[in-house]
């Protein structure tokens, strides 16, 4: 049987731009056109409305250059006002080809908002859409609180259906303008409409106020309509709009009877660009584009992965142009640790693997952030320390750095049992501490080795709050040697290299 196909209409240079502070630019909305158009392949855009400002006008005018260039002209919409005329002049001007006529789609905001009966309304909608068909513009129609209008006055609304289904008009778009539908109700008026005007095209868009936007994609679909509007992360004034990533894998995956064309493995790269254009950020838990909804944390979930994909659903991150990752933490096992191991080609024994995990484990319960990037470091540092007893520990130190005063630290020693205390300047906090340290194994009648390199390094791509290592090269007598430090603070990292040199020696 032949699956029924649904339009999809984005709608994110339009109602998306209604979000909180954001403002695209002409190039950002040129930008963004071409990807949704050409790269994900939706069905239709709507990408401003009639009249806002010049430099809307402006942006209208270089995406419609672009859209006639390449043949996108009956795709690309803006949304209009019954204002007898003023938005078609707007239109023709700009060059845009498709209006969405902003209607009143309930008895309550056509009586308070316009003091204006029915009848009084429908002339004026009917004087439109003629005139704009005189200049070879098509008409869709939204139906503004349609929502309201079915639970609190649907005489009202199937009067005006009535009326318009007699008009030259091509969709009728539904909206969910307050977002208060339930996913019973979207169905049962969806349906309702569907038995009453069979044939006629239409679009439902939905709100997000309940956090009900795809749920009640979901039952639109299900209900027969034939076109959504969606937007690039669920943008949109207050909760914002049913999000194109999740509406498209929900129906993918539970709507088997319809067909859309839309193409997943760019939803994230579109995505991004969205976050980037916008300032909005993508909530790192946003289903299938969030940063860690394709993440393992915990050990027995990659364990599980690892024995016939265990914690696998249909939610594959390939499908979006994603890959599967293992998250490094306190909660992390031996197979997180294994899976981002293969990821750098790199093998450990069962012994030095455990070792490796309990480190991760250890700088995860000090809140520290551990990337796959970090793991080579982790491994050196904690491999490092199997080759050495710990006769000396630096039992605690106070290192200070004030303006105008020289950097000192004050330290506290163990060797072989014994605790010695000493305090010393330096020129920097690293050389107090070294200073102190020199004082203590004078008193010992020992030397230290000399300190002929000092290299700081950060994982490729990590951020101001990543582990760092130290690694310091050492001179005595008889050798030269390395010792490293791991820390999310460069100059513990130089004292932890600095204590296993202590124990070498």
């Amino acid at each position: 049987m032949e699956r029924r196909k649904i339009e999809i209409m984005d709608t994110t240079l339009r109602d998306g731009e209604q979000t909180s502070g954001v403002s695209f630019s002409i190039s950002e909305k040129l930008t963004i056109t071409q990807l949704l158009l050409e790269e994900l392949l939706v069905d239709r855009i709507e990408i401003a409305s009639a009249r806002v400002s010049e430099g809307e006008f402006q942006a209208v005018k270089a995406v419609m250059n672009w859209a006639k260039t390449n043949g996108y002209t009956d795709r690309i919409e803006v949304l209009t006002f019954v204002d007898n005329g003023v938005s078609i002049d707007w239109m023709l001007q700009a060059g845009v080809k498709v209006q969405n006529l902003l209607t009143k789609g309930s008895l309550n905001h056509l009586t308070h908002q316009l003091k204006k009966t029915p009848e009084q309304h429908f002339a004026e909608i009917r004087h439109v859409i003629g005139l704009a068909a005189s200049h070879d513009i098509s008409t869709n129609v939204y139906l503004e609180d349609w929502s309201n209008g079915m639970r609190n006055s649907p005489e009202y609304v199937f009067q005006y259906l009535d009326f318009l289904t007699s008009q030259n008009v091509e969709r009728i778009l539904l909206p969910d303008t307050l977002g208060i539908l339930t996913p019973g109700e979207t169905f049962k008026f969806i349906r309702a409409l569907q038995d009453k005007y069979p044939g006629i095209h239409f679009d439902f868009h939905a709100h997000n106020d309940y956090d009900l936007g795809t749920a009640n994609v979901l039952e639109a679909v299900k209900a027969g309509i034939s076109g959504l509007h969606l937007t690039v992360n669920g943008m949109g004034e207050r909760a914002g709009n049913a999000a194109m990533a999740s509406a498209v894998a929900v129906i993918n995956d539970f709507a088997p009877e319809v067909e859309i064309r839309l193409k997943e493995s760019s939803i994230y790269t579109v995505s991004k660009l969205v976050e980037t254009f916008s300032g909005v950020r993508i909530p790192s838990n946003k289903p299938i584009v969030g940063d860690n909804v394709f993440t393992q944390t915990a050990g027995i979930h990659a364990d599980g992965d690892n024995k016939n994909n265990l914690y696998f659903n249909d939610l594959l991150p390939e499908r979006f142009g994603r890959k599967r990752q293992y998250a490094l933490g306190k909660t992390s096992g031996k197979a997180n640790i294994e899976k981002n191991l293969q990821e750098l080609g790199l093998k450990l024994n069962d012994a030095d693997l455990k070792k490796v995990t309990q480190r991760v484990i250890e700088l995860g319960d000090k809140k520290e952030t551990v990337t796959k990037e970090d793991l080579p470091y982790i491994i050196s540092d904690v491999l490092d320390s199997s080759l050495y007893e710990e006769k000396v520990i630096v039992e605690s130190y106070v290192l200070t750095n004030a303006m105008g005063l020289r950097p000192s630290a004050t330290i506290s020693v163990v060797i072989d049992g014994e605790k010695f205390e000493e305090n010393a300047q330096g020129d920097g906090q690293f050389d107090a501490f070294m200073n102190a340290l020199t004082s203590v194994y004078t008193k010992k009648k020992r030397s230290l080795p000399k300190l002929i390199d000092y290299a700081v390094r950060i994982a490729p791509g990590s951020n101001s709050d990543a582990l760092c290592e130290t690694i310091i090269t050492w001179e005595t007598d008889q050798k030269v040697f390395i010792t490293r430090g791991l820390d999310s603070d460069q100059t513990v990292c130089a004292i932890k290299a600095t204590q296993k040199m202590l124990n070498i020696i």
